[in-house]
């Protein structure tokens, strides 16, 4: 009867917890703040579609030609991850232009202390070593000191972090040449060609070592490291010291465009890649 009655007794606070329990559990990740989405799907292939006057999907492209060669991107039907249409990008090496075609999407608001989740799928034709390609840039505009100008060419005016591929075997690194930083880099897993590869990487954002940076390959996690992922105005002070000059990085320090595609391609070899479904989330 004792035991009875003591069962009675704590039963509802047993109710209770696993109520708790449920409700946690269906609440989920924090909501985002920012959420954007784009398979490239459009209506015969039209490029046009991609870039809708209220501005719900992308924002404009970054086309810089060689000096003897064009460029070019183009939606697509025969390669896809996902849905049935994909964006298809070829960009030609560098020489006295570096070489650029990728996709932009601007009107971002991403800050210190903001989580931020970047995803793509990319396919890579080929074999040639892809050394030094960059993938995925998250730059700051605003934040270039106004002052200082354009002597250092235009494409160091707007500091970010990147999504590089090092080295003769294809490693995907997380490049930050750009904030003054040393290159995040693994050599666990070679980036795979000729074939639909997922790619997420996930930052808290930091413009000290507290910042923390996790990139996956499939599933395959290859980075989990804590370090510096946005400009910080005394490293940028000390630097540009060096050369004499008063560089003041602007406030509030705000990463605002994410580019995908080719965004350089300073390799030796003319380069074909797809890509697809695209998301960022910011929380």
């Amino acid at each position: 009867m004792k035991r009875l009655q003591y069962l009675l007794f704590i039963l509802p606070f047993i109710l209770v917890l696993g109520c708790n329990k449920d409700e946690d559990s269906l609440a989920g990740p924090p909501t985002a703040k920012f959420l954007f989405e784009d398979g490239f799907e459009t209506q015969n292939n039209a490029m046009d579609e991609l870039f809708p006057s209220d501005n719900t999907r992308w924002s404009t492209l970054q086309h810089t030609d060689p000096a003897n060669a064009t460029n070019e991107i183009s939606v697509t039907n025969t390669e896809f991850s996902e849905g049935e249409d994909a964006l298809r990008i070829v960009a030609f090496p560098s020489d006295s232009q570096l070489s650029k075609m990728d996709i932009e999407k601007n009107g971002l608001s991403i800050q210190s202390g903001d989580r931020v989740a970047i995803r793509a799928d990319f396919l890579i034709r080929g074999r040639e070593p892809l050394t030094n390609l960059l993938l995925i840039d998250l730059e700051c505009c605003s934040c270039w000191d106004p002052n200082v100008g354009d002597n250092y060419g235009s494409e160091n005016q707007c500091p970010g972090v990147r999504l590089m591929i090092s080295g003769e075997k294809d490693y995907l690194t997380i490049e930050r040449g750009k904030i003054s930083g040393t290159t995040l880099q693994q050599t666990d897993l070679v980036f795979p060609r000729n074939q639909w590869v997922t790619v997420e990487w996930e930052m808290t954002l930091s413009d000290n070592e507290t910042g923390q940076n996790r990139l996956t390959i499939d599933g395959v996690e290859v980075i989990d490291e804590n370090a510096m992922n946005m400009p910080n105005p005394q490293v940028f002070r000390d630097v540009f010291a060096i050369e004499g000059i008063d560089f003041n990085l602007q406030q509030p320090t705000t990463y605002e465009r994410v580019q995908v595609g080719a965004t350089a391609n300073p390799t030796a070899g003319r380069v074909e890649m797809f890509v697809d479904n695209f998301t960022i989330k910011v929380w």
